[in-house]
């Protein structure tokens, strides 16, 4: 039996490569980190989506240390999310860390449920300059992984090289682009669906939406070249 465990937020991306997993595995596993984040309605989210979508098992874990540890606009609820970026470059809502301790214990779950991949939605291509997104970070993260628990492991990134356009396409490849527009939580707002409208996510999320629609045709094909 194939197995997989999907690090999962309930936002866009995460929601787009759980139910992409659920098409090529035979067993998907979620799991969801509550970590402090601004939003609790994200797990919330989260845990309507699992349940909808009928996974096999939806984990959710405390892992309330990173938010004493890591200071963020999405840790700390006084200070605004900016579009300015810090004197280090980064976004202010780089929560340093974060992708290495998710990675980890989602790889520890996979290895304790005896799966062998393990699916986050990171992106290089189309992202918020953060660099835990990055290919050679999670590449990094897999060695290490695998190194240490002794066991062959793989993780997978379906976003890694696609656009916001063309993951809102692999969306509707998986006939599911009206629950991801609509059930998603992608602002850093809070705002499900469409979102606020004036953070960097909702930009994004809007953006690339907007490509898809207008240029269906082109970005759908872009995607298929890509698989």
């Amino acid at each position: 039996m194939k197995k997989a465990v999907v690090v999962f937020s309930g936002g866009q991306d995460s929601t787009t490569c759980l139910i992409q997993a659920i098409k090529k595995f035979d067993e998907v596993h979620a799991i969801t980190f509550d970590y402090g984040q601004r939003h609790k309605l994200e797990i919330e989210v989260a845990q309507s989506l699992a349940k909808e979508l009928g996974i096999a098992a939806h984990k959710v874990m405390d892992v309330g240390l990173l938010n004493e540890l890591a200071i963020s606009s999405l840790t700390r609820d006084d200070i605004p999310v900016s579009h300015e970026l810090q004197d280090n470059g980064l976004p202010n809502s780089f929560v340093p860390g974060r992708n290495i301790l998710f990675l980890t214990l989602a790889g520890i779950y996979a290895y304790q449920i005896g799966a062998k991949t393990v699916i986050t939605g990171v992106c290089e291509t189309d992202f918020s300059g953060y660099p835990d997104c990055r290919d050679s970070f999670v590449k990094a993260m897999n060695t290490a992984l695998e190194q240490g628990m002794e066991y062959n492991l793989e993780i997978v990134t379906p976003l890694m090289w696609l656009n916001k356009a063309e993951t809102w396409a692999l969306a509707d490849q998986c006939q599911a682009l009206p629950l991801v527009q609509e059930k998603t939580l992608t602002c850093y707002n809070g705002v499900i669906g469409d979102g606020c409208g004036d953070c960097p996510a909702c930009g994004l999320r809007k953006t690339g939406l907007d490509d898809y629609l207008n240029n269906r045709e082109a970005v759908m094909a872009s995607l298929i070249s890509k698989q």
